[in-house]
This record gives structure tokens, sequence and C-alpha cells, in this order.
């Protein structure tokens, strides 16, 4: 009965070890989600803050240079803690940075001048709240561009791979074409060129 009752235990063991395998999967999405929402709320606190400052506040800038020096700010923290603790990537960094640059160039001129089109059709009152809306765009376009590209080993790998084979050929052309010069310059006269070049000359 006991060496029946240890068989039962450690396939009800076995079991839960199984269930927890599959569910750790969409755990770890879960969690990375809420990690980047909660990142993410705190980056558009400072972009809130500061576009708060140099807008509404002071009125130092018009709308769209006092939204985008707030963005760069927001972007900044975004990037270093989603990259430390959200998806825990050890990848190369300025590449990473890179892509993240490539997002931006194609978010900004969308946000910045679709903004300012929204700011004029409601009114700069509500400046803020276009702020917003792009902020909500900016996040959910974010979270899929940094997790399936950014913070993509495989990807990554990909990329490094085509600029390290890209880097060899360059590295082989070059020699190839140092020999080519090297050779043509160590080339000796022989006693018939020389009589050919003296009756040309003749």
């Amino acid at each position: 009965m006991a060496e029946e009752e240890k068989k039962e235990e450690v396939e009800v063991d076995c079991v839960q070890g199984e269930k927890k395998r599959e569910t750790s999967p969409k755990l770890k999405q879960f969690l990375q989600v809420l990690k980047f929402t909660g990142f993410s709320l705190s980056a558009g606190a400072i972009q809130l803050l500061s576009f708060a400052i140099l807008y509404d506040w002071t009125h130092w800038l018009p709308w769209w240079p006092a939204y985008l020096i707030s963005l760069t700010l927001s972007v900044l923290w975004n990037f270093t803690f989603n990259r430390k603790f959200t998806f825990k990537s050890a990848a190369n960094v300025p590449l990473a940075m890179g892509l993240v640059v490539i997002y931006y160039c194609m978010f900004t001129p969308i946000s910045v001048f679709g903004g300012d089109a929204m700011t004029a059709a409601i009114g700069e009152e509500l400046g803020i709240v276009t702020t917003v809306v792009m902020m909500l765009i900016n996040f959910a376009t974010e979270f899929i561009w940094d997790k399936f590209i950014v913070f993509n080993d495989k990807v990554i790998g990909k990329i490094e791979s085509l600029f390290k084979r890209k880097k060899s050929e360059t590295a082989v052309a070059i020699e190839e074409a140092s020999n080519e010069h090297a050779t043509t310059d160590d080339e000796v006269p022989t006693e018939e060129t020389v009589a050919t070049d003296t009756l040309l000359l003749k």
C-alpha cells in the first residue's frame, strides 16, 4: 500500500510539473506586459511632466518641439529599464538602440504631424489630450516592436551575422585589391620589355 501511495504521489508531482511548464510561457508573457506597462507609465509620467513644463506651464515652446523633447526623454528612460528588467536582454546595446531609433524614425513624424493637426482641430488648450492619445498609440506599437524585433535574440543574431559577413567580404575585397596593386608595383622589367621600350622610343 505504501509503495502504491508513493507511485501516486510521484505521478501527481509529474502532472503538476507538466502543468507548470505549460503555463510558464503564458506567465512569462503576462509578467513582460506587466513590467512593460509599469515602465511605460513611469516614462509617460516623465513625458507628461516635461511636456507640461515646456508647453503648458511656461509656454516656452510650441506643441511639436515640446512634444519631441518630452518624447526623447521618455524613450531613453523606457529603453534602459525595459532592456534590463522586462526583456532581460544581453543583446548588442548599440544595435538595439539603433533599432529603437528606426522605430521612432517611423513613429515620430506620424505622431508629430498627426498630433499637430489634431491639436489644431480640437484647440491648443486641449494639447494634453493629443499627447495622451499619441502616448497610447506609442505604448501599443512599441511593445510589439521591442518584443519581436529589438529584444529578440534571434533577430539580433541574424542582423549581427549579416554585418559580420558584409564586413568580412569587404575586408577580403580590400585585401585582394591591395595584393593586385602590390603585384603590379613589384613587376621587374625583363630584357625583352626593355628592348621593346627602346625600339618604341626610337
